[in-house]
């Protein structure tokens, strides 16, 4: 589905294969984007294991009587609030990262989140579980994911392209990454 970028794809290919995150950075248009929506294609089939568990979690936000058939592909909006990305709230329902479980969690323009959220993924990340609580009430809910992320190389984007010229100062880029 997608033309030259061989590298890229090799890389791509790799990380999934062997269950490592990416970060993918390249200017607007280069096709960070579809590469990750390819990304989900490369994962093995569901075992019956991962099905139940994909569709227990998904019966917690909506109530579904089928079983899950793929692998989920989560890819909230960068101004996705902390609750919605890990999970929490009065019913400590599970977040993305619970929802993603088994599949990819792809955050597009990685740097767009808020850093608070970005870091807390840290912790559920390394223990593939997150434990929420709230008033006395928990909940520990599974987070194997594989994080698909992409980010342009600074603010406008065009950072060390040769077909158009950067308009950031070096201020500008440090603090984007």
């Amino acid at each position: 589905q997608i033309h030259g970028q061989e590298s890229t794809k090799r890389a791509l290919t790799i990380a999934v294969a062997g269950h490592h995150n990416i970060l993918l950075i390249g200017p607007p248009g280069s096709g960070k984007t579809a590469l990750a929506k390819c990304a989900l294609s490369l994962l093995p089939p569901l075992t019956v294991k991962e099905r139940i568990e994909i569709t227990k979690l998904n019966s917690l936000i909506s109530p579904n009587n089928s079983l899950a058939v793929s692998r989920p592909f989560r890819s909230p909006h960068n101004t996705a609030s902390r609750n919605a990305i890990l999970g929490g709230g009065h019913q400590l329902l599970p977040g993305e990262i619970s929802l993603a479980t088994h599949g990819i969690l792809f955050l597009d323009e990685l740097p767009e989140f808020r850093r608070d959220v970005l870091e807390a993924l840290r912790q559920p990340m390394e223990d593939k579980k997150i434990i929420l609580n709230h008033t006395g009430h928990s909940a520990t809910y599974p987070c194997n994911f594989l994080l698909l992320a992409t980010a342009n190389p600074c603010p406008c984007g065009y950072y060390g392209d040769s077909t158009h010229k950067c308009s950031c100062t070096d201020l500008k880029i440090k603090r984007y990454f």
